[in-house]
């Protein structure tokens, strides 16, 4: 009996080369949430859907700081069209005043900015947090991404990686009418599995539908797949500590959809909308709370737009992939409003 490791691109060339009669995938038990936290000494804690994820690991960074875990924050190089006109994520090569850890992991501060001088969320996370963040390229598609995040813990003596996004696109099925952004998260999910054959990975949504994306409804289908599944590993709300620092954060760094939970938390928030008007915001008290998951679980039981994208070698194949199962992306959106003239948020300004 042939027995595999994790990867699923190994996986699927096996089972193509039709070498497989019988499988057995090895597959690791999850631990709980208490158990990864108290035995971790340093976590990569980066917001995966771009623009102000970055803003939502703070809850995550304060729950951490608990087990005396050291965190360091970060985000994907991809601002929206209404910061930043030029569609996609920026390379290093488009970005000044940034310096390389490795090809797809790089330093920002206050002073990073793109080659046109939009400021990146992650550079107003590090004026306001006073330390450098990490700036995460993902134009090589997921498996790179993943090597390059695995040299970033290597360098940085990190040993857990946890992924959040921003109102719950990440836990998208792709038949939700109102979803807009599924690239970004599930390129970095992919990422992230690839990630947690070497070193632990957890995954976390922030802000229970405050994107406008996924509807309730459409995010609690998810939940109770995972929750089946056993992939739930936990949650965590905002303190009073990380609320302050949460308000000190969205007062520089422009955020909608991270900006909501912490108005609901104050007691400020009213039904409204984002996104020029285009996207209707209903909260709970789950919008406070972030809820982890099994990156396995995710990527493995939930998530067949992260396994669509998993072998892709670059950005683009990963859209063409998601094309395929008639997905429509963040990135078409950007390069339809350049052609149009339209440069009105929509495509996810978080």
């Amino acid at each position: 009996m042939l027995k595999l490791g994790r990867c699923p691109v190994d996986l699927y060339c096996c089972i193509k080369s039709g070498l497989i009669q019988k499988l057995e995938i090895i597959v690791h038990k999850n631990q709980s949430l208490r158990e990864i936290l108290k035995n971790s000494k340093k976590a990569l804690l980066i917001g995966i859907g771009g623009g102000g994820d970055i803003v939502g690991t703070i809850p995550t960074g304060d729950l951490l700081g608990m087990f005396g875990v050291e965190c360091v924050y970060g985000g994907i190089s991809w601002e929206r069209s209404v910061f930043d006109p030029v569609p996609g994520p920026r390379t290093f090569e488009e970005t000044k005043n940034v310096r390389k850890l490795n090809d797809v992991v790089w330093y920002a501060n206050p002073q990073t900015v793109t080659s046109t001088g939009v400021s990146y969320a992650e550079s107003g996370f590090s004026r306001v947090s006073g330390e450098e963040t990490l700036l995460i390229g993902i134009h090589s598609g997921p498996e790179a991404v993943a090597e390059g995040i695995l040299d970033a813990c290597r360098k940085l003596n990190a040993d857990l990686v946890i992924g959040i996004d921003v109102g719950g696109d990440v836990l998208a099925q792709g038949d939700e009418p109102g979803l807009m952004s599924p690239l970004a998260d599930s390129l970095m999910t992919a990422a992230l599995y690839y990630v947690n054959r070497d070193i632990t990975t957890m995954m976390g949504l922030f802000g229970f539908g405050s994107d406008g994306e996924l509807t309730h409804g459409e995010l609690e289908r998810s939940m109770k797949v995972l929750a089946k599944e056993g992939g739930i590993l936990g949650s965590w709300g905002i303190t009073q500590d990380a609320l302050k620092r949460l308000e000190e954060m969205i007062s520089t760094v422009p955020t909608e959809a991270s900006r909501m939970p912490v108005l609901y938390a104050k007691g400020e928030f009213v039904d409204t909308t984002i996104r020029s008007g285009r996207r209707n915001i209903s909260l709970s008290m789950s919008s406070t709370v972030t809820f982890y998951f099994s990156t396995e679980v995710v990527y493995e039981k939930l998530s067949k737009l992260s396994s669509c994208v998993c072998g892709c070698k670059t950005l683009e194949e990963a859209n063409d992939s998601l094309h395929s199962i008639g997905v429509h992306t963040e990135l078409d959106i950007e390069r339809e409003r350049l052609k149009t003239g339209d440069n009105r948020v929509d495509s996810s300004n978080k």
